[in-house]
């Protein structure tokens, strides 16, 4: 399968280093052509691994995962173009996170998400909210972390979910593992989530742990 991945960061490189392992099509897209982040994953990723625009990025692929900050997630997409989406399988793995003042900041929080603006903005892209609720690296290896942890989707395209799920199946995640939250306001929660996983990070000392959920009667 061919994948975009929009995002030079630690997140975009680690996620496209992984589908391309997989045996799949990455082009890791940035702001600019050259930018060497990009060029230097791909030389180092070898074949399947592609650096480019946004757009160019966006335009062959079949899957556009979004893997930069949450605040700046409409410019990559507004910048990889809106025909480039329609259609398409979006996959927004971002917080809408800053630190201001040495505080935590989300904007927006409570009354909208990054998963729902990404959405209202591209009416014709098929966009499913997940894995943002981990670190990267147990993103696309689930056994750093023991036990029957969940990850989350949601989204209002059904067949969409059900594919990403098998993305996830291909990370390491069992579908039973796969908590389906319904639409996509359910962004809305997994976003505000953030917060507290800062607060547990310093005190496990780790980025490497999740949640586990186990239903009573």
């Amino acid at each position: 399968m061919r994948y975009a991945v929009l995002g030079t960061g630690t997140v975009g490189r680690k996620l496209g280093g992984k589908l391309v392992a997989l045996g799949h099509e990455v082009t890791l897209g940035s702001r600019t052509k050259d930018n060497p982040a990009a060029l230097e994953w791909a030389r180092q990723t070898g074949a399947g691994a592609r650096a480019g625009t946004f757009e160019e990025a966006a335009s062959p692929a079949e899957v556009v995962i979004t893997a930069v900050g949450g605040r700046v997630t409409l410019a990559a997409l507004e910048a990889a173009g809106a025909a480039q989406l329609d259609g398409k399988i979006v996959v927004d793995v971002s917080n809408p996170i800053a630190f201001e003042d040495g505080q935590v900041r989300l904007d927006p929080v409570g009354s909208d998400s990054v998963g729902e603006q990404v959405q209202r903005a591209f009416p014709h892209a098929r966009v499913v909210k997940t894995l943002n609720t981990v670190n990267c690296d147990v993103m696309v290896e689930p056994s750093l972390v023991p036990g029957e942890h969940q990850i989350f989707v949601c989204g209002e395209d059904a067949d969409a979910k059900e594919q990403v799920t098998r993305m996830l199946g291909e990370f390491g995640w069992p579908a039973h593992r796969v908590l389906d939250l319904g639409g996509i306001t359910a962004s809305r929660g997994v976003e505000m989530f953030m917060p507290l996983w800062l607060d547990l990070m310093r005190r496990f000392g780790t980025p490497h742990f999740n949640m586990e959920f186990r239903p009573g009667r």
